[in-house]
């Protein structure tokens, strides 16, 4: 996820994003590609927490010139976007000028996925999208990433959640080991399977499979 985000270089081979090489280009130049990245660590990565939440939605378009005039931030452009964006995405907090790091996990969460979806990326990845999350936000967040799905757009999802796998995917693909272990049907598998296909056995479909140094990745 970070070698394809722009946050990891990679020493060989080649990434592109719909017929674009994005390897090793800075993540602005990628979000700019077409790519939304819901991260693993919403506080580390998706978040600056001492930042209202007015900024926080805009950390990605700040510089355009639809918050940016002459070198200075249009705050009342960004005040309008982000509440039309938390009241859309039901981010409840005190007010716009709230620190991010006020917010319950599940309201930071839905910020970061709004501020994601909102530029309407080709590719969507989202990891560990639920963890830590209660049960109305886990289903709230399910929602809008099948929604993206049934856009047309591509969903990678990685999670630890069997369930969650199960009931979002349309294609599982385990890794074990940094290998490709197995593929599966999440209408045709099960935990146990899968369980054994994350432990390095019990393969199925297109198993053992590792990109060769200098290979190309294509999502």
């Amino acid at each position: 996820v970070e070698a394809v985000a722009g946050l990891r270089r990679i020493d060989s081979g080649r990434i592109s994003l719909a017929g674009r090489d994005i390897t090793n280009r800075p993540p602005r130049t990628i979000s700019e590609s077409g790519l939304g990245h819901i991260p693993e660590d919403r506080h580390k990565h998706g978040l600056v927490l001492d930042f209202t939440m007015s900024e926080n939605m805009v950390l990605k378009t700040y510089y355009t010139s639809a918050y940016n005039k002459n070198g200075f931030l249009d705050y009342a452009a960004i005040e309008k976007q982000a509440k039309r964006l938390t009241e859309e995405f039901d981010v409840r907090m005190s007010g716009l000028d709230s620190e991010a790091r006020s917010l319950s996990g599940g309201n930071q969460q839905k910020a970061i996925i709004a501020r994601e979806i909102d530029q309407n990326p080709e590719l969507l990845i989202a990891a560990q999208p639920t963890r830590g999350l209660d049960v109305g936000a886990i289903e709230f967040i399910h929602k809008r990433l099948i929604e993206q799905r049934d856009k047309g757009k591509a969903v990678l999802l990685l999670s630890h959640e069997l369930d969650e796998i199960l009931q979002l995917s349309d294609r599982i693909v385990v890794i074990c080991g940094g290998k490709i272990i197995g593929e599966a049907d999440p209408a045709r598998t099960s935990d146990r399977e899968l369980g054994l296909m994350m432990a390095g056995s019990g393969q199925t479909g297109k198993t053992g499979s590792e990109p060769e140094s200098g290979g190309d990745t294509h999502v």
